[in-house]
C-alpha cells in the first residue's frame, strides 16, 4: 500500500469512530432519559426538617413527562413545556410587559434533569420570577427538588401510580361500620354538607352526599362501604364520575381510615365518630400533610 493513501485512511477511520462514540452516547443519553418518561404521582414530601402538617408536593400532585430525542417535555394543560438538554432557552411573551424564558440542561455525571423557569419584566429586563427545579432517578422513585428565589425548596418522591405499594388491609366485615349510620348535617365555610348513610344489609352500606350553597347544589358524591374478601372497600363517586376505591388499613370501634395511595386527591379517607356524637371525616394525602377536615352532628 502507498503510503501516502495512510493519512486518507486514518482520517476516515477516526471519523467513523467519532461518529460511532458520538452515536452510542447519544444512544446512551436516550435510555437514561427515557426513564423520566410517562406519569408521576407524588408519593411522599423528603424535605429536610420539614414538619409533618406542612409537607405536600412541591409541584402538581399527579404531572406527566414525555423524553424525546433531544428534550424532555413536561405535559401541560395550558401548553406543554420544552425542557432542552442543551441550556438553550425557549422564551415566551406573556402580552403583559413580561416574557417566561424555560431553559434546561442534562447533567449527565450527576444524572440530573436541571430546568429552569424566570419571568423577566420587560420594561428594565428585571427578573421578578425564578423557580428551579431538578430531576433525579433513585431506587425511592423520581426525586424532584423545587427552589423559589425567595429561598423556599422542596424535595419529592413521586412514582408511577403502578408501582405504588398498596397498603396491608384490615380485616373487618360491614357490620364494624354500622355506627355510620344516619342522616348527618355540617357547615364548611358559607355552604351546608350532608352525609346520608344507610345500615349495612347484603353485605354494603350505600351513601350519598351533597354540598349546597345558598339555594344551589354546588356538589354531590355517591358513596358505599362494601364488603369485600376479609375486608372492607370505600368507593367514591364525585359529582357521578368514575368510581375510585379506598381500601379499609385501620378500624376501631367509632372510627375507620380508608387509603388508595394510587389516587390523586385524596389518597386517604377517615371517618371517626366522637362520644359526644359528632361525627369528623377528613381527607389528604397518604404520608404527611395537613388533612382536611368537616365537623357532622345528626340530622334533627
Amino acid at each position: 500500500m502507498h503510503l501516502r493513501l495512510w493519512p486518507k485512511i486514518v482520517i476516515v477511520c477516526l471519523a467513523t469512530m467519532c461518529h460511532l462514540m458520538n452515536s452510542s452516547v447519544h444512544a446512551a443519553t436516550e435510555d437514561v432519559l427515557s426513564a423520566f418518561d410517562g406519569q408521576w404521582l407524588y408519593v411522599e414530601d423528603i424535605t429536610e426538617g420539614r414538619a409533618v402538617e406542612k409537607q405536600g408536593p412541591p409541584m402538581s400532585v399527579m404531572f406527566v413527562l414525555r423524553a424525546e430525542n433531544d428534550a424532555v417535555v413536561y405535559v401541560r394543560p395550558r401548553g406543554d413545556e420544552r425542557i432542552s438538554l442543551d441550556a438553550s432557552a425557549i422564551e415566551k411573551d406573556n402580552q403583559n410587559g413580561s416574557v417566561t424564558r424555560y431553559s434546561g440542561l442534562w447533567n449527565a455525571d450527576d444524572g440530573v434533569l436541571e430546568y429552569k423557569v424566570e419571568t423577566i419584566r420587560q420594561s428594565d429586563n428585571m427578573r421578578v420570577m425564578l423557580i428551579r427545579r431538578e430531576f433525579r432517578m433513585t431506587t425511592a422513585g423520581l426525586q424532584v427538588s423545587v427552589a423559589l428565589d425567595d429561598g423556599d425548596s422542596a424535595v419529592a418522591i413521586y412514582q408511577h401510580p403502578q408501582d405504588i405499594a398498596l397498603p396491608e388491609p384490615a380485616k373487618a366485615t360491614i357490620g364494624a361500620m354500622t355506627w355510620l349510620t344516619n342522616a348527618w348535617v355540617g357547615q364548611a365555610g358559607e355552604s351546608s354538607i350532608e352525609e346520608r348513610w344507610s345500615p349495612p344489609l347484603g353485605g354494603a352500606m350505600l351513601g350519598v352526599a351533597r354540598t349546597v350553597r345558598g339555594e344551589r347544589m354546588t356538589g354531590f358524591e355517591y358513596l358505599r362501604i362494601v364488603q369485600r374478601d376479609d375486608g372492607l372497600v370505600y368507593v367514591a363517586q364525585p359529582n357521578g364520575n368514575p368510581p375510585t376505591e379506598f381500601v379499609l388499613t385501620e378500624i376501631a370501634p367509632q372510627r375507620a381510615v380508608f387509603v388508595n395511595p394510587r389516587h390523586d386527591y385524596p389518597q386517604r379517607i377517615v371517618y371517626e365518630l366522637s362520644n359526644d356524637g359528632a361525627l369528623t371525616t377528613s381527607i389528604g394525602f397518604a404520608k404527611g400533610g395537613r388533612p382536611r377536615s368537616f365537623d357532622y352532628r345528626l340530622e334533627r
